[in-house]
């Protein structure tokens, strides 16, 4: 089966803050394995054998001023390597006018979307956000709203407790589609963690532009676990249906604790009760469509 790979990264490390000095406290746990270059170069050989043929690069938290930067520069990687095949970029839509910013970005003929990250949790080192309610915002859904003006999508990112609000925001964007980051970042493993969780990706799952990414289900464990992996999978699935579920990979965070073939391989095993059709839906054509590659 050939594979889409819709969510991946690669980065100069003098170009990420958050990968400068010392180590800090990450959800993903100790990183220092990953506090260098990451070129395209590496990412092609960590996928050897995977079955991967296409990749989506979504960013890579830059300084938020050099927004116009990150994408040219993963432009011009794609020009000379023919990987990735599109980008999603960074934009900040809590501003008055996201657009002169989308203008800067839609110059790289690969860009397909935005991801400004909205996550916030009552755990500090969980929390990006300056605030819980960002997608409530008027003024947020008004700036997303304008990327259906340049046919791109909105990678959204929210924890179960915010998945009320975010609702919302692909209610009042009729027009974008949106692509729930690591399928709502399941980060509660209790029952009522677990339900809060299921009770969200329903809500989400009714609103019919919002599609869910599997992805980064290692983020809280730190590990490759093929049983976890099925059971969010197969909740996701269950909720959202194959044709709007997607694979992706989250390297090289998962780099940390396991290889691309063995995280293939476990995603693979979690979905092979499903049909093949169901199968190909996750594996490629989801992201095909959604990404327009």
């Amino acid at each position: 089966m050939t594979i889409i790979d819709a969510h991946h990264h690669i980065w100069r490390q003098a170009d990420l803050p958050w990968l400068l000095g010392p180590e800090q406290p990450r959800i993903f746990g100790p990183y220092k394995a990953i506090m260098r270059d990451y070129l395209i170069e590496e990412f092609l050989d960590d996928i050897k054998g995977s079955g991967i043929e296409k990749s989506v690069y979504v960013q890579a938290n830059w300084a938020p001023n050099w927004f116009a930067d990150e994408a040219a520069w993963v432009q011009s990687v794609a020009d000379k390597s023919g990987w990735p095949h599109a980008i999603v970029g960074y934009a900040d839509f809590t501003g008055d006018d996201v657009r002169p910013q989308l203008e800067k970005l839609k110059v790289n003929p690969l860009m397909r979307g935005i991801r400004q990250q909205f996550h916030w949790h009552e755990e500090p080192m969980y929390r990006f956000a300056s605030r819980p309610d960002l997608p409530a915002d008027p003024k947020v859904q008004a700036n997303v709203a304008k990327l259906a003006d340049y046919g791109w999508s909105f990678d959204l990112q929210v924890f179960s407790g915010q998945m009320k609000d975010a609702a919302k925001l692909a209610r009042a964007c009729p027009d974008v589609t949106f692509i729930l980051q690591h399928a709502g970042m399941l980060e509660d493993l209790s029952e009522k963690g677990v339900q809060a969780w299921r009770s969200g990706m329903k809500r989400l799952a009714d609103e019919p532009n919002v599609v869910s990414k599997l992805s980064a289900f290692g983020t809280f464990i730190h590990r490759n676990d093929a049983d976890h992996i099925k059971t969010i999978l197969t909740d996701t699935v269950g909720i959202f249906g194959a044709d709007r579920c997607l694979f992706g990979s989250n390297y090289p965070i998962e780099k940390l604790w396991t290889s691309y073939a063995d995280l293939v391989s476990a995603f693979k095993k979690a979905a092979s009760g499903l049909s093949k059709t169901d199968q190909k839906a996750i594996f490629h054509d989801t992201a095909l469509r959604v990404y327009n590659l």
